[in-house]
Parts: structure tokens; C-alpha cells; sequence
């Protein structure tokens, strides 16, 4: 019995590593054209931590060019990671973007499909209080 537990306990625990692995790495996309430019870049580190950073270049905007970061924490469930920001330990003057309550969906090509159909390997996100994250599609690199 408790060999067995001992299995199940190594087998789930290398699973959720090798799932998180997978998911971890850098992710980026751009939009736009040279009068109205955005940059988004999100990298997801394998210790469970988070960069983001937004770029934005509008040339009638006042100020015309916005940088935005934030940082965090991340964990995946299954398909869907989720982000958090500790507001005494992650917000400060430069990351001011808070991710709390934040989830994006991953999303690859399924191992079974042999098609030659190319899906992207990207993040999307369906739900955050940052309206502009919202529907957010992210291409990993």
C-alpha cells in the first residue's frame, strides 16, 4: 500500500513537471502599424514565476510610447494557468500591472493529430481584470 502510494505520488508529481515545462518558455506578438504599434511579451519562468512587459507606440497618443510590466506567479491546472500578483511583493513604481484573478488557456497541436494542419503553440487569455489582457492571444517563440 504504501509503495504504491509512493508510485502514484512520483508518477502525478513527474506529470505536472513535464506539464509545466512544456508550457514554460518565452511568448510574444506584436499588432499593428507604424502609426499605432503594440508589443506584448510574457515570459513564464520554470520556477513558477512571471515577466510581462506591453509596448505601445501611438503616434497621436499623448504620451505617444507606454511601457507596462508585470510580474507574478504562475501554476498551471490541466489546460488553464493561472496568474497571481502579490500587491506587496510584486507591485512597485516599474510593475504596476496587477494579474491577480488572471487565466489564459494553453494551447497546442494534440499529439494525436497527424494532419499537417499548423496550430501555433500560444496563451490565451479569457478572463483577467486587466480589460485589455482579455482575449488576449500570445504566440510562444
Amino acid at each position: 500500500m504504501k509503495n504504491t502510494f509512493i508510485i502514484i505520488f512520483l508518477i502525478s508529481t513527474l506529470t505536472s513537471f513535464a506539464q509545466s515545462n512544456q508550457i514554460s518558455g518565452e511568448y510574444f506578438r506584436e499588432l499593428g502599424n507604424q502609426e499605432h504599434y503594440i508589443e506584448y511579451k510574457l515570459n513564464l519562468h520554470q520556477d513558477g514565476t512571471f515577466t510581462f512587459h506591453s509596448y505601445t507606440n501611438v503616434q497621436a497618443g499623448i504620451p505617444p510610447i507606454v511601457h507596462k510590466y508585470g510580474k507574478g506567479l504562475w501554476k498551471v491546472d490541466g489546460k488553464i494557468v493561472s496568474f497571481s500578483t502579490d500587491k506587496e511583493k510584486d507591485i512597485d513604481q516599474k510593475h504596476t500591472l496587477d494579474f491577480s484573478n488572471s487565466r489564459a488557456r494553453f494551447i497546442t497541436k494534440p499529439s494525436r493529430d497527424k494532419t499537417d494542419r499548423v496550430i501555433k503553440t500560444r496563451l490565451q487569455f479569457f478572463e483577467s481584470e486587466i480589460f485589455w489582457i482579455k482575449r488576449l492571444q500570445i504566440f510562444k517563440i
